[in-house]
């Protein structure tokens, strides 16, 4: 009898701890989930930046918006930020983030905040106000009157706008479903790199030249897609990770092709959807053909193709995702210190020279990097370490796995495979801009490539890359990604075929 008791009592505690697990998870909280943008177009006479030189907005094409993300499981809250900018220097993003926290409480560290790249967006660099006080004047002149620099009143536009954004997200936050998948576009990106008859490897060579090899390097089809839908089954809003230059520069000012993938998924699910848009590691990765035996598409008609193709993708992954709920909602951070390589001080002395005689004296390439010798050589007086975030944020069964740069098409792969996530976005010019990282292999003998020279904007050390993706990878492990949403499953056969549907022939 007592060990008949024992055994009851037993099965009866192991179905109670059974039960309460069941109940546990049936009522984990639904995700909350909200999303809101506005606007941060510049004006027209600000400047255009995207080169090393001073360009100026002439015309309007489309606006340029920050468009934010909030997802709340009940315990922990994220913010995905995209902004239609060139980069985020990292003294506006301590800037937004510590305003959001202390506007709407979410914390600092949980903030993603990304630049599309967009090369006709607003003045936010590559300059920044009173960087090169400590210098000399000559020094001053180069930063502040020969080089693109940011807008004071355009950047403290952006700050309010986009604290603004995050905490309207994060207010009208509610109840959704979410899902996630992947599609592919094979047809408007390519590596701009190739590897070249003379040894060197050469960025946009031009098509039709015979000394092209081979490309140096892969892309990334991958179209990558979170999607939101509120408790009428309305799409809210959604993600979207590709890897592209925003490059096309349509005429004016403009978010680039992001307007034109916004355009088609909003022509399909309504025009209150946000999308958040956010560039994978595409650093030698444009909508530029050099292998192409035609003619380049007009600047409008390519932010259409690329633009309009990317969003058709990611409209098919939207109508074909399970949807269900994303329980957990997480994020870490790594903070890396990477030094800056030093130029020579005979390649310093040497680029002063070429500065003080004026571009007339050598051609326009050789100034530009002269010029941008010089800066560097001042920045490392104050600046000799970079500090680098590599930040990972889990949104259900997706992380996003963050660098603030240029970063190469390969490093991207490379997180993608150390991931145990089934969906992972690598985000690129996240958090900051140190400018390009190319991979090991682009700085040896037969590298090269723009991507490679010392500039005041890309001066890592040649490790960096693998060190990001290291931290990347490591980050992602600390985390367990939710299982994917299903489908609910068909009932079971009742053996009875629709009467319709299993009727026998009829001839006369």
């Amino acid at each position: 009898m007592k060990m008949r008791f024992l055994f009851c009592t037993a099965v009866t505690l192991t179905v109670l701890m059974l039960t309460a697990a069941d109940t546990s998870a049936a009522e984990a909280p639904q995700v909350k989930v909200g999303f809101a943008e506005r606007d941060i177009t510049p004006e027209i006479g600000m400047e255009q930046p995207g080169g090393y030189g001073k360009s100026f907005h002439r015309s309007f094409h489309d606006p340029c918006k920050t468009r934010a993300a909030v997802f709340d499981n009940g315990t922990n809250v994220v913010a995905v930020v995209s902004l239609d900018a060139l980069f985020i220097r990292r003294v506006t993003v301590d800037e937004i983030r510590e305003r959001v926290e202390a506007k709407c409480k979410i914390p600092a560290n949980s903030i993603l905040l990304h630049a599309t790249h967009s090369h006709s967006s607003g003045p936010m660099g590559m300059i920044l106000p009173g960087e090169y006080d400590h210098a000399s004047k000559f020094v001053q002149e180069l930063a502040y009157e020969k080089s693109s620099t940011a807008d004071t009143a355009y950047l403290e536009t952006v700050v309010d706008q986009s604290v603004e954004a995050i905490c309207e997200a994060y207010n009208k936050r509610s109840a959704s479903e979410c899902g996630a998948g992947v599609g592919i576009e094979e047809q408007v990106a390519f590596n701009r790199r190739f590897f070249m008859r003379n040894g060197l490897t050469f960025t946009h060579p031009r098509p039709g030249n015979p000394d092209i090899v081979k490309p140096a390097g892969p892309v990334d089809p991958e179209v990558g897609v979170i999607g939101v839908w509120d408790e009428q089954g309305q799409l809210k809003g959604c993600i979207v990770n590709f890897v592209c230059h925003a490059t096309t520069n349509p005429g004016g000012i403009s978010a680039n092709y992001i307007y034109y993938v916004e355009q088609v998924i909003r022509g399909v699910f309504g025009k209150d959807v946000t999308l958040v848009f956010l560039a994978g590691a595409s650093g030698d990765v444009t909508q530029v053909d050099n292998l192409s035996k035609y003619q380049r598409r007009p600047s409008e008609e390519s932010a259409r193709f690329v633009g309009g193709r990317i969003g058709a993708e990611a409209v098919k992954v939207l109508l074909s995702m399970p949807r269900g709920n994303f329980k957990t909602i997480a994020s870490k951070v790594k903070m890396l210190e990477i030094p800056r390589r030093k130029p020579t001080p005979g390649h310093v002395a040497e680029a002063v020279e070429v500065v003080k005689a004026g571009p007339a004296k050598s051609n326009a390439t050789d100034w530009v990097f002269a010029k941008e010798t010089v800066l560097l050589d001042a920045r490392l007086q104050k600046e000799p370490v970079a500090k680098v975030e590599v930040q990972a944020i889990q949104i259900g069964p997706v992380v996003l796995l963050t660098d603030p740069a240029e970063f190469f098409c390969q490093l991207g792969l490379d997180i993608k495979a150390g991931s145990p996530f089934p969906i992972t976005f690598p985000v690129s010019l996240a958090n900051g801009c140190v400018g390009y990282v190319p991979t090991k292999e682009a700085f040896d003998k037969n590298g090269g490539g723009y991507e490679t020279r010392l500039t005041s904007y890309s001066n890592l050390v040649t490790t960096a890359g693998p060190q990001m993706v290291e931290a990347a990878v490591e980050l992602s492990k600390q985390l367990t990604p939710d299982e994917q949403p299903e489908r609910p499953a068909a009932p079971a056969f009742n053996n009875n075929p629709w009467a319709y549907g299993s009727l026998a022939p009829q001839v006369d």
